[in-house]
């Protein structure tokens, strides 16, 4: 079977919500007809990559070459582990995990998003929590970071209601023009503080072993 070969494939997170489980083509399928459905307002773009401009089908297939590609080069070293979020038995969005050089600095960034039907429910915080409990409590991290564009109030509300430290604010290019993208970073003390019990880690061990940890 392809987990005894790619064990990353057991890897979820349950929360009392929600489930983070790691993405094989079959949830990746669900995955991009769920963005197709819309992730945000086109008036404006959450994300550093305008994945989300692309027109359907080119949408769809570029975003199963990311999943693919992200799958193919994860190595100890550096990884991304890609994850459906899974509510009532239903794909709502995505949740990852990605790091380069871990063993030495043990450090590790998220990335999410819901389809736009399922935003307001308070899942984003969720799936965020379920994101930090694997990557401090699962993987050992020392520290979490995120970032979002200034006016990104749904992803900053989350950060901010977790705790983070805003540690810098940086220039970038957003659909081709200069913005401002706002920094975070969360350290495993003040997780310390606000981790839960209610959520449990599935697979995990076998994860650190593919991961050299």
């Amino acid at each position: 079977m392809a987990n005894d070969h790619w064990p990353l494939f057991d890897l979820e997170v349950r929360t009392p919500r929600l489930t983070l489980r790691y993405l094989d083509d079959e949830l990746a399928a669900e995955l991009v007809t769920v963005a197709a459905g819309g992730v945000h307002d086109p008036a404006t773009m959450p994300f550093s990559i305008s994945w989300t401009d692309l027109p359907s089908p080119e949408m769809e297939r570029e975003a199963m070459r990311f999943y693919w590609s992200s799958r193919a080069e994860c190595r100890p070293g550096a990884w991304r582990l890609l994850h459906a979020v899974i509510v009532d038995g239903r794909v709502v969005g995505a949740a990852d995990l990605f790091a380069t050089d871990f063993p030495a600095l043990r450090q590790f960034e998220t990335g999410s998003w819901l389809g736009i039907g399922f935003q307001g429910q308070g899942l984003g915080r969720e799936m965020r929590t379920a994101a930090l409990t694997l990557g401090f409590d699962g993987l050992g991290a020392e520290f979490a970071r995120t970032g979002a564009w200034h006016d990104n109030e749904a992803s900053l509300g989350v950060t901010r209601s977790l705790g983070y430290q805003q540690v810098g604010q940086r220039r970038a290019l957003r659909r081709g023009q200069p913005d401002e993208l706002s920094e975070f970073r969360m350290d495993r003390n003040h997780w310390a503080t606000i981790r839960r019990d209610d959520i449990t880690l599935h697979g995990v061990e076998r994860a650190r072993d593919f991961l050299e940890l």
